[in-house]
């Protein structure tokens, strides 16, 4: 006979217990502020066991700790999301392993319109320099505007434009370097 945990009996015994337990682990379940984290503090935060953790990284693509010089899996905090997420559709939701994989792959392609609607804006990159620069900016006093020639004015347009593509392409590098990252394993 196979030996089962006390809690595999209690939640069998008292299904509303299982309920109560789901609602309690996914409030316990926020995660610290943190870089990086042991395969242990995930397993804690997830509430499996690491063996079920190194399975849904084979299963699941999208679920790809780093490992460090000495070979131990280092989570970052989407990975840790992800755990969670995984966790959530086959435990909460019960998808098999098939299911959940392709309905993960159509959140990260298109995550979902209530998620957009609910999230916060992105606060927008601005040109301003930041408030210890610009107290020293305004103690001098600027040029007056009209002392510029319209070939400077030209240089300095064309400059803001590439400054705020530069802008644009350091908000989107994060996306494209996890897409690499991504289609590399």
């Amino acid at each position: 006979m196979r030996l089962r945990s006390r809690c595999h009996y209690e939640r069998a015994s008292n299904p509303q217990r299982v309920q109560r337990s789901s609602i309690m682990s996914q409030a316990a379940a926020t995660i610290p502020q943190k870089l990086f984290f042991k395969i242990g503090e995930v397993c804690e935060l997830a509430g499996v066991q690491a063996h079920v953790l190194r399975y849904w990284e084979t299963e699941f693509p999208m679920l790809a700790p780093q490992k460090n010089r000495a070979g131990q899996r280092t989570y970052r905090r989407r990975d840790v999301e992800m755990a969670l997420r995984i966790k959530e559709l086959l435990y909460d939701e019960q998808y098999t392993i098939a299911g959940a994989k392709k309905k993960l792959a159509s959140e990260l392609r298109a995550p979902a319109r209530e998620n957009l609607v609910t999230a916060a804006p992105k606060p927008a990159r601005t040109l301003q320099p930041p408030p210890s620069l610009a107290a020293r900016l305004a103690s001098t006093q600027p040029a007056p505007r009209n002392e510029l020639t319209e070939q400077q004015r030209g240089s300095l347009k064309q400059m803001a434009l590439q400054l705020r593509e530069i802008l644009d392409l350091l908000d989107k590098g994060e996306d494209e370097l996890e897409e690499i990252r991504a289609s590399r394993k």
